[in-house]
């Protein structure tokens, strides 16, 4: 008998306790700016321990680029406990500056003035760090300011099991059920942009002089007026190298050929910039992509790997761990930037995506037609009787949004019976009424307060990052909990200074040995 939708679902639904096992963990990044609302040019404070090891703090692409990572958690209370806590403890080391709480950038000086992350001089730290001098060179400084939330999910062995009894092994079973999860995700991910895009709008200066299609809202902000996320649109964002990669996630090894043949293929434009200018590393190669991460998704299959270990390899050997969805804007309204609703949809949605019938993309098909869809509602999701594409028919964006959210709404209940409570079927009904009324959206609403408050995109958010800041700052963490927070930055100092101590190799032959460890995930005659 063929396996169903349907079949899987009433098996889950027999098996309701296995749910409670899901694990979510977020990484929130965060401009840190001063009171003016600009770039902070200071160092990334050390009282926050090292950037390069402390688990909890560190940096992103820039030194003023903050990344606070929480721990895994079974459930979404205690997930955002744990981020509003850090954001606490950040806050009460930051002085003068506040975290910018939006996607799109503050004033940014420069682009040369850009302070680029420092790991300091460990082998590793350098790796980072020459990695994103790499970045500079190939999309420039200012758009690697842009910022987002990443959602980690997973579920529990004994659920892909369940999901696929016919599996050879529970590696298996849990990688090519992590690969349909994301198939789904590329064909509905539309949705997550309308519901919860909230960068309609940036400050003029982001964009440098450069040509733009968008309109003025004020002298210096430009916006356009159905968007829901300009940070996932390709303003300004475009990559030759990267736009032949079309990794639609069919199979796992096919993706991992993909990506392995980016990471070796040497692109025209890198070389002739070379690895290094006037004797300093500033890309850590010239192919079309210097590491894996390099590749810009929306969602990626992941695996945690040990020290030096690649992620194909890892992905290789051992299969998908988890998923990352990398799609989130900063919820504005938000002082931690993600919404307990918001969590509990995206589990709900992801568990859909898992569950659902997930057939493979034809080579320029039904994968080209999600981007399409996607890239329609970061640009205009809210535009009156917007029409996508399904499966080559037209269909108006609320007609199909409605039929996903009646399809998502039993595992929403599903989370319900395992968690107790009805907070995942209230989250639901929470983005029905968004989808009734784009007014009730996050990007329509951010708009609705620039025209109210008559202030500029730069101003307003700024005012609403020193209010959370305020909000954050007046329920400061109990002694206790700060003095765990203090320790483990302290130990993380010493951790960095034990690394730079123990290398054994200059920096030369630690880049080449990097490289060497990079593995074919499969025979030459199926990298392809």
């Amino acid at each position: 008998m063929t396996d169903t939708a349907a079949t899987r679902l009433a098996r889950l639904q027999a098996n309701t306790a296995l749910l409670a096992q899901t694990l979510r963990g977020v990484e929130k990044e965060g401009l840190r700016v001063d009171l003016q609302g600009d770039l902070a040019r200071t160092p990334h404070p050390a009282a926050l321990g090292s950037a390069l090891t402390n688990e909890h703090v560190t940096t992103d692409y820039s030194e003023a680029l903050l990344e606070l990572i929480t721990g895994t958690h079974a459930n979404v209370d205690t997930l955002l406990t744990e981020l509003t806590d850090t954001h606490r403890f950040v806050y009460g080391e930051l002085k003068d500056e506040v975290i910018w709480n939006q996607s799109m950038p503050a004033h940014l000086p420069p682009e040369a003035d850009i302070p680029i992350a420092w790991y300091g001089t460990s082998n590793t730290g350098m790796l980072k760090h020459v990695y994103r001098r790499g970045l500079a060179e190939r999309y420039g400084k200012t758009m690697q300011c842009i910022a987002g939330v990443h959602y980690n999910f997973s579920l529990p062995d004994a659920i892909w099991s369940l999901l696929d009894p016919q599996a050879s092994s529970v590696q298996q079973s849990r990688s090519s059920g992590y690969i349909g999860l994301i198939r789904n995700f590329t064909r509905y991910s539309w949705l997550l942009m309308y519901l919860f895009g909230a960068a309609p709008a940036l400050s003029r200066a982001f964009l440098r002089g450069d040509a733009h299609g968008l309109e003025s809202l004020d002298a210096d902000t430009l916006y356009l007026p159905y968007a829901t996320s300009l940070r996932m649109s390709d303003l300004g964002y475009q990559n030759k190298a990267q736009s032949q990669l079309k990794p639609c996630y069919n199979d796992l090894n096919t993706f991992l050929a993909r990506i392995y043949g980016a990471v070796t293929q040497p692109w025209p434009a890198y070389e002739a910039l070379g690895t290094k200018r006037e004797g300093e590393w500033i890309q850590l190669n010239t192919n079309v992509l210097q590491i894996e991460n390099e590749y810009y998704s929306s969602i990626r299959p992941k695996r945690a790997t040990g020290r030096c270990e690649r992620p194909i390899t890892a992905l290789a050997e051992r299969g998908v761990q988890y998923v990352e969805v990398r799609c989130l804007d900063i919820d504005p309204y938000e002082p931690a930037g993600l919404a307990a609703d918001t969590a509990r949809f995206v589990d709900a949605f992801l568990l859909y995506c898992t569950v659902s019938d997930s057939p493979y993309f034809t080579e320029n098909g039904f994968c080209q037609r999600s981007a399409d869809n996607f890239s329609v509602v970061v640009k205009e999701g809210r535009k009156p009787g917007l029409m996508l594409d399904r499966d080559c028919q037209s269909i108006s964006l609320q007609q199909w949004g409605a039929e996903l959210l009646d399809a998502i709404a039993p595992y929403a209940a599903l989370y319900d019976q395992a968690l107790g409570g009805d907070a995942y079927a209230r989250a639901l009904e929470a983005q029905r009424a968004k989808l009734a009324n784009p007014d009730l959206t996050p990007s329509a609403r951010l708009l609705a307060a620039l025209r109210a408050s008559k202030q500029s995109f730069h101003d307003y958010t700024l005012a609403q990052s020193r209010a959370h800041a305020d909000a954050l700052r007046a329920q400061p963490l109990a002694p206790e909990q700060a003095a765990v927070y203090a320790r483990t930055a302290s130990e993380s100092i010493a951790e960095q200074q034990r690394l730079e101590a123990s290398d054994t190799v200059d920096f030369d032959e630690y880049v080449a040995q990097y490289h060497a460890a990079l593995k074919n995930p499969l025979p030459a005659r199926d990298a392809g």
